[in-house]
């Protein structure tokens, strides 16, 4: 297992987390099943936005088996059970009732990210952010109910604002080659609809998406990423976009590879389904590869743009060239070079000054980037 660090809290979690629909209409039997396979193949951390009091019991009671300082939770505010099922709500009583509920059921004394639930609209964002539910929140974060504080969105504009608070530190995402191509938008419906990905012309990644990725490497925010799948969409030749189907491998390694990703959050539902996640990190480069995917699709044109798929190796003198192009993007969307990108760059056991431009990552490449004079560039902003 691979653990990465979630953003500015420090928080340790598993690049590959579980979300938690999987746990929906489960018997404790079956939950404790998921848990404890989740746990062996070493992945700690788990989203919690079930209302659901059945849920909370069976996750927790399985949890509690386990020391506390060896998982992380994402737990969920804003989310009730009302009348037998799950609703949305901003009223700051309705939150606090239903979050003391969440720690009571589940036997946690606090969880590590206290995620604002679903906030795709404007007005929506301005109602939390100038209203009781972020005093709310501060207010856990204060006590040590929760430790840092999270918004789940699929809206790049909501996330850029999320960012520009300064308050929050992990923002759940939406993140798929499929999602990634779509301009902002309010209606979180049209990610599931086939019409919404024909007739369409595509022209690599949205550019406001990928400047948030950086924005938020940059910032310190973490990302956690849900819909890693696009609901099933890639997994078949007829529905993708790129008439050309994906394996979960494939899905799994192109979210991790986005800029300020910590942890995908996977919807498992028995066993089978946690291996078949956990897999991921025995798969081979071949196996992981997207990049043929993603530089054949009809009607795209992602040249020229580096998708840090490593498809340009081997290196003749072994610079591992997809993350030096990552930290030159990274660097280039600021006015000045953060300290925290020049030292994650000089840690690195080859640099682009040593490039030969030799262009052998060049014939590599399915997308066509002008590797070395992106070496150039990267050797003259890093000066190395």
């Amino acid at each position: 297992m691979e653990y990465r660090i979630l953003g500015r809290t420090g928080i340790r979690v598993s690049a590959i987390g579980i979300g938690g629909e999987g746990f929906e209409n489960k018997s404790y039997k079956d939950c404790k099943i998921i848990i404890d396979c989740a746990i062996k193949e070493g992945i700690n951390y788990i989203d919690m936005y079930n209302s659901n009091p059945q849920v909370r019991n069976n996750v927790g009671k399985a949890l509690s088996r386990y020391p506390r300082s060896s998982f992380a939770v994402e737990g969920h505010l804003c989310t009730t059970w009302d009348n037998g099922q799950y609703r949305r709500t901003r009223d700051v009583n309705e939150t606090a009732i239903a979050f003391q509920d969440l720690l009571a059921r589940t036997q946690f004394d606090y969880v590590d990210v206290g995620m604002i639930h679903y906030v795709d609209e404007e007005q929506d964002f301005d109602n939390i952010f100038n209203g009781e539910i972020i005093k709310y929140a501060e207010a856990l974060k204060a006590k040590g109910r929760i430790k840092a504080i999270g918004i789940s969105t699929h809206n790049t504009d909501i996330a850029f604002r999320a960012v520009a608070t300064g308050i929050v530190d992990v923002i759940l995402f939406s993140i798929n080659p499929a999602y990634d191509m779509l301009p902002a938008n309010e209606d979180v419906n049209i990610l599931f609809e086939e019409s919404t990905f024909n007739n369409r012309t595509y022209e690599g990644i949205d550019l406001k998406r990928d400047k948030l990725y950086r924005t938020c490497e940059n910032e310190g925010v973490a990302l956690t990423v849900m819909k890693a799948y696009a609901a099933g969409v890639l997994f078949s030749d007829k529905q993708s976009p790129f008439k050309k189907s994906m394996t979960p491998v494939q899905c799994l390694h192109y979210a991790l590879t986005r800029p300020a990703v910590a942890s995908v959050m996977v919807g498992v539902g028995n066993q089978a389904q946690v291996l078949a996640a956990s897999a991921y990190f025995t798969a081979s480069y071949k196996e992981k590869d997207y990049s043929e995917v993603l530089s054949s699709a009809p009607k795209s044109s992602f040249s020229g743009q580096c998708m840090y798929c490593g498809h340009c190796a081997p290196c003749a003198k072994k610079i591992d060239i997809a993350l030096v192009n990552k930290y030159l993007d990274l660097a280039l969307i600021q006015t000045e070079l953060p300290e925290t990108i020049r030292d994650h760059y000089g840690l690195l056991e080859h640099h682009a000054k040593e490039c030969i431009a030799c262009g052998l990552c060049m014939k590599n490449c399915p997308f066509n980037v002008d590797i070395i004079n992106k070496m150039k560039q990267a050797a003259k902003l890093f000066g190395k």
